[in-house]
């Protein structure tokens, strides 16, 4: 069988290369849906999937054996997935949503040769990009926005544009996570997790009338789920400190049970550590302050919360992702403590910022606004701009025995400048690993880790 029906009066037979063409358009919608697109889920394995049926396209226009070399691609594709994401390589498992869609093209294939679809999900393993396994099961106490809102918004206004759409993205970033904001002027369709879905409501009747709306208490269903199932307390569970949404993302990654949204000007207090302490479903919980200024913060909450608390003193975000890597869901809370303590030692941090106000320290000068190198409060480097830092603070870390150099950039520093940097890094030492991550972190331009 060669042939489909016609899809629209007037367009004609679907062809192998118009259908690569629509997934192709899918993709990029895809991941302009998605506020903060992240490879290794879903979306990388339908991009690939695309760019292969692109080329695919132009020698088979037969759909059987065009379906079977896409699904080929997406097979590769989703194999790669656990290396792009932490999470998955750690479990040992493929990206769920990846393998869904290869089941859906597998349906494709099924239905064009006239037979049925098989599914195996055991044969691979699968889990969520979230680092949810099975029926996607949180705790309860670790979910910080309790209401998954939906909604469509339709008879738009005429004062409504794409630019205001964009901007609804933007204010329903600032309510919560788990944004999707779809459409045009025709039709939009948003998805927020929010504790406040009134506020998101709201903002959208600015937009035009809102339909379909459903709003659904995750907290209840996490409970009512947790009851069905007699859900144990495990027994280690990570709570970590962090600010830009990149370096949140990286903990996420790593298995971190809550992330409390802080740092340098904007410190948790004992009790902010206490409460999500208190929300992981965990007997023993690691605390990673990292910030010299929140070490003893947590460890005042640890006499808040009757769990068993240990606070790694991890003195910088650097610190604190060694740390998280070498966590091991099966070892002691003793072993977990100690690979903590030996990860932290084995890294060095640095940070690029700018002077708060003038000041004299290490033989340096300092104005006010001037941009500065720092590791554990003491100036290193100073300049004028935070990619001619970087270099200098980098060549004061450096010694022989660092093999690997990751640098997070903030929310100031343009990514094709962060990549300027990693090409001189990587031409200065040519030994290293040189990685730049987007860490979106406020204050400082850089966050530099070496191991």
């Amino acid at each position: 069988m060669t042939e489909l029906a016609t899809y629209k009066p007037g367009v004609g037979d679907v062809t192998t290369k118009a259908f690569a063409t629509a997934m192709e358009k899918g993709t990029v919608t895809g991941y302009k849906g998605v506020t903060v697109p992240k490879e290794g889920t879903i979306l990388t394995v339908i991009r690939e999937m695309s760019e292969a049926a692109k080329k695919i396209a132009r020698t088979t226009p037969e759909f059987e054996k065009f379906f079977e070399k896409v699904l080929a691609a997406g097979e590769e594709s989703l194999a790669h997935t656990p290396d792009l994401l932490p999470v998955l390589k750690k479990a040992g498992v493929v990206d769920a949503a990846g393998r869904g869609i290869l089941v859906i093209f597998s349906g494709f294939l099924a239905a064009i040769n006239g037979n049925e679809v098989e599914i195996d999900f055991a044969k691979d393993g699968v889990l969520s990009a979230t680092g949810e396994s099975g029926g996607g099961m949180e705790s309860v106490d670790g979910i910080e926005f309790a209401y998954c809102t939906e909604f469509m918004i339709v008879n738009m206004y005429k004062t409504t544009t794409m630019a205001v759409i964009d901007s609804l993205r933007e204010k329903l970033c600032r309510m919560g996570d788990s944004v999707a904001c779809v459409g045009d002027l025709n039709m939009v369709k948003t998805h927020v997790h929010t504790n406040n879905p009134g506020e998101a409501l709201s903002a959208a009747l600015n937009l035009g009338e809102i339909t379909d709306i459903k709003i659904e208490n995750m907290l209840e269903q996490n409970r009512e789920l947790r009851t069905k199932n007699k859900i144990e307390e495990k027994d280690q569970g990570m709570v970590s400190i962090a600010v830009g949404e990149g370096i949140v993302n990286v903990f996420k990654d790593l298995g971190c049970d809550y992330i409390i949204k802080g740092g340098q000007t904007m410190n948790p207090s004992a009790e902010d550590i206490a409460e999500a302490c208190r929300r992981v479903y965990a007997k023993n919980i690691f605390v990673f302050p990292n910030n010299n200024n929140i070490f003893f913060a947590a460890k005042q909450a640890s006499a808040l919360v009757d769990k068993n608390i240990i606070v790694i003193p991890t003195k910088s975000v650097n610190e604190g992702i060694a740390a998280a890597i070498m966590f091991n869901g099966e070892a002691s809370v003793e072993e977990n403590t100690q690979e903590f303590m030996t990860a932290i030692e084995s890294v060095k941090s640095g940070a690029v910022t700018w002077a708060a106000k003038n000041t004299k320290m290490n033989r340096f000068e300092i104005k006010e606004g001037e941009i500065i190198g720092v590791n554990d409060k003491q100036i290193l480097a100073k300049g004028k701009t935070p990619h001619e830092v970087a270099m200098k603070l980098v060549e004061k870390l450096m010694d022989e025995e660092i093999v690997n150099v990751t640098l997070f950039f903030g929310s100031d520093i343009r990514e094709k400048d962060a990549h300027a940097l990693q090409d001189k890094l990587v031409a200065k030492y040519p030994n290293c690993e040189i990685n730049t991550i987007s860490g979106g972190q406020p204050v400082y331009y850089y966050l530099i880790s070496l191991e």
